[in-house]
């Protein structure tokens, strides 16, 4: 829009009336009749003549020599469509880019396809926002309402509605950057869910004092891995690592260095170290990310962060059970200096021996002193045996009398009964004997008739429902569940069959002697048999051993064998 000049000398421009633009009509006509504001003004006194209106008429008529009206123009009307898409091209191409401050308002989260829709506010106006869910997804902190921020983006016009809209690009918090406030919330969030501080589920866990494998999760061509290995083969040659390769830095790094923490976390590992060398808050966000911090809670053995330098704190360094400043102190930690092992434990191997000496003469002569005061055994028994011949004799002063009381009782009972003459008796019982036997005689046959009779009638009821229809259906029950059985069986046999001539062919596919005999070698070092897996597993001068699969060779035993000397060993290349 241009602005009117009114002030400098200069007359503003003339008043038309009856027209606005494109609304109402074409401007050309007011313009023709309007006087331009830099045309000279030149004053004449008129001549005194009659009142006349605005189009030259007079009160009476029209006046003699006056000029004739200007004609009416036409009028222009405009379909809303039209006025919408008129001010849709002005908006969109006059706010292509804008920068809009204001507090965040009415934001409810994300709908149900991601996008982001809210209001920026001041104390004057409102206008409504809008966020992809492209962006929406990559945003590194949490919009919430009261925020203030700094909104980039383009005006938009929704023409169905007649409500424009901002429709935002790139989005930053005012008062903080986007990463310092996204590495406070995600730092709350851990925090309430007792993944860090002092409501910490689980606390730290002690690191071992000498682990027999190092797990490390780093990029391989990084220098925080070689630092790392100086420092640790130099105090300690012996230690075995294991690196589990991973970027460090850029777009989905985080994910590689999640899943490189869950394999070793299954390996056979002591201890894993998460490290990098340093970098700007960009260059170590990765580890700033929710994901790493989950995986690194959830290793099962102890986690050491040695992220950056020693100003440089991440999120990774707040969950990892400890943090080392750089990835040399954590070799420093991890590793202890292989000579003062090995005089430490000469040392208490001394102390030990004549600890042990000292105890063995102190139990030697607490042994004599004990010895000294107890009593002999044979003594003892002694006692024991002329107390037992005492009280066998006191026993036996005893029982003399009773047995004699005893016997002289039995001779009298003798008597009596020699007195009594039971030979009389004898018959009478007799007697009485005979009688009771022919009535028992009597109901014994008796019994034997009754019992005869019911037999018969309980065979002749047997013979009646004979099981020898039942015991045929049985056999031929039986004799079909046996016939089913033997299917199954076979059926069952023949698909565990296929299935391991499957399983045969996919482990002979999976052998490494089918990879070796496609052109591949095993290298071994020939003076401890270890395989070699980079560069720096050998040193120039070495003997090497170089197995080929080759005639069909079935195990690793048979494959022939080169032998080679080392001569130069080169750097890491592309392959």
């Amino acid at each position: 829009m241009k602005k009117r000049k009114g002030a400098g000398g200069e007359s503003p421009p003339p008043v038309t009336l009856g027209f606005q633009g494109d609304l109402f009509g074409s401007s050309s006509a007011s313009a023709s009749s309007a006087v331009p504001p830099s045309a000279p003004r030149v004053v004449a006194m008129p001549r005194k003549s009659p009142p006349v209106d605005a189009d030259g008429t007079g009160l009476l008529g029209p006046l003699d020599g006056a000029p004739a009206a200007p004609p009416k123009p036409e009028r222009s009307v405009l379909s809303v469509a039209e006025l919408t898409r008129q001010l849709k091209q002005t908006l969109e191409s006059r706010f292509a880019r804008v920068l809009v401050r204001g507090e965040v308002t009415g934001f409810r989260g994300a709908n149900a396809r991601g996008h982001w829709y809210f209001s920026l506010k001041d104390s004057v106006a409102s206008i409504d926002a809008k966020v992809w869910a492209s962006l929406a997804g990559r945003m590194r902190f949490a919009l919430r309402d009261g925020m203030e921020v700094v909104a980039e983006g383009s005006v938009d016009l929704y023409e169905p509605q007649g409500r424009y809209s901002l429709i935002v690009t790139r989005l930053e918090p005012v008062g903080e950057g986007a990463l310092a406030l996204a590495f406070e919330q995600l730092k709350a969030r851990l925090a309430a869910e007792g993944l860090i501080g002092d409501r910490r589920v689980r606390p730290p866990r002690p690191l071992p004092f000498l682990p027999q494998r190092i797990g490390v999760v780093t990029s391989r061509t990084g220098a925080a891995l070689q630092d790392f290995l100086r420092v640790l083969h130099s105090r300690n040659p012996r230690l075995s690592v294991l690196l589990a390769d991973a970027r460090v830095q850029g777009e989905g790094s985080a994910p590689e260095v999640a899943r490189a923490i869950a394999r070793l976390a299954r390996a056979d590992v002591d201890v894993i170290v998460v490290t990098r060398g340093g970098g700007s808050v960009e260059d170590l966000w990765t580890f700033n990310e929710e994901e790493v911090a989950r995986a690194i809670f959830a290793s099962p053995v102890p986690v050491v962060s040695a992220i950056g330098h020693e100003i440089d704190f991440t999120i990774a360094d707040f969950v990892a059970d400890w943090r080392a400043a750089t990835p040399s102190a954590a070799a420093e930690r991890l590793a202890p200096v292989l000579a003062d092992l090995e005089l430490s434990l000469a040392t208490q191997a001394g102390r030990l021996r004549r600890a042990m000496e000292r105890r063995v003469l102190e139990l030697r002569e607490r042994q004599g002193q004990l010895a000294s005061r107890l009593d002999d055994p044979r003594r003892a028994l002694n006692r024991q045996r002329l107390h037992l011949s005492e009280q066998v004799e006191a026993m036996m002063r005893v029982l003399r009398p009773a047995v004699r009381e005893q016997r002289e009782s039995l001779r009298a009972l003798t008597e009596r009964l020699q007195r009594a003459r039971p030979q009389a008796r004898l018959g009478e019982q007799r007697a009485h004997l005979l009688k009771l036997a022919r009535r028992l005689s009597e109901a014994a046959r008796a019994g034997v008739a009754t019992r005869q009779a019911t037999l018969a009638t309980a065979r002749l009821g047997l013979e009646r429902a004979s099981p020898t229809a039942l015991v045929s259906r049985e056999h031929a029950r039986l004799a079909a569940h046996q016939a089913r059985l033997r299917a199954l069986q076979q059926g069952t046999l023949a698909d565990a069959q296929r299935r391991f001539q499957t399983l045969e062919g996919r482990l002979d596919a999976m052998s490494p002697l089918k990879v070796m005999s496609r052109g591949y070698s095993v290298v071994f070092r020939q003076r401890d048999g270890g395989v070699v897996r980079s560069a720096a597993d050998v040193e120039v001068g070495e003997r090497l051993g170089i197995k080929l699969a080759a005639n069909g060779a079935k195990t690793l035993g048979g494959c022939e064998e080169v032998e080679a000397t080392v001569t130069l060993v080169k750097g890491p290349v592309d392959c």
